[in-house]
């Protein structure tokens, strides 16, 4: 495996939630989807705080000062932007760390690769739930950053 292209890869992921954070007005942070659940912010940082959850349970030592974002706080974009930046700097280290040793996950089962996939999907699937919850409350991504959040190559 090349720990590099790996990583690299991990970083653009990452680009990416950056990318569609800055695309939200602050104001919309607030949006609900029609089915209820997590607003748009609440999605961003839960996306941090299962970063944190693995942190935590796999490799706490790169915690650091990383906070969980509480509720209350979840529509404070600048406060999403640093702690996402932040919890993906400790996910490189983690995944970094897996990489040069043996190639496993404490807790998580089978292996680096595996739980790189994982955090890849749970993540998009959170980023399509923010997608949802703007267009179903008359704020749409514009169809530049419903495409660029697919342009892996320039991100």
């Amino acid at each position: 495996m090349d720990g590099k292209q790996f990583l690299e890869t991990w970083d653009t992921h990452s680009r990416i939630n950056l990318y569609l954070l800055e695309a939200v007005e602050p104001e919309h942070l607030k949006d609900v989807s029609a089915s209820k659940g997590r607003n748009v912010g609440e999605q961003f940082a839960h996306i941090h705080n299962v970063r944190l959850m693995w942190l935590k349970s796999a490799a706490p030592e790169l915690i650091g000062k990383l906070k969980k974002i509480e509720k209350e706080d979840a529509t404070d974009k600048k406060l999403l932007h640093q702690s996402l930046t932040d919890s993906d700097r400790a996910i490189n280290q983690l995944l970094a760390k897996s990489i040069e040793s043996d190639g496993k996950i404490k807790g998580f089962k089978p292996h680096v690769t595996a739980f790189f996939g994982y955090l890849v999907s749970h993540e998009s699937h959170h980023r399509g739930q923010i997608a949802l919850s703007l267009k179903q409350s008359n704020h749409p991504l514009s169809k530049k950053i419903s495409f660029g959040i697919w342009e892996w190559g320039v991100r």
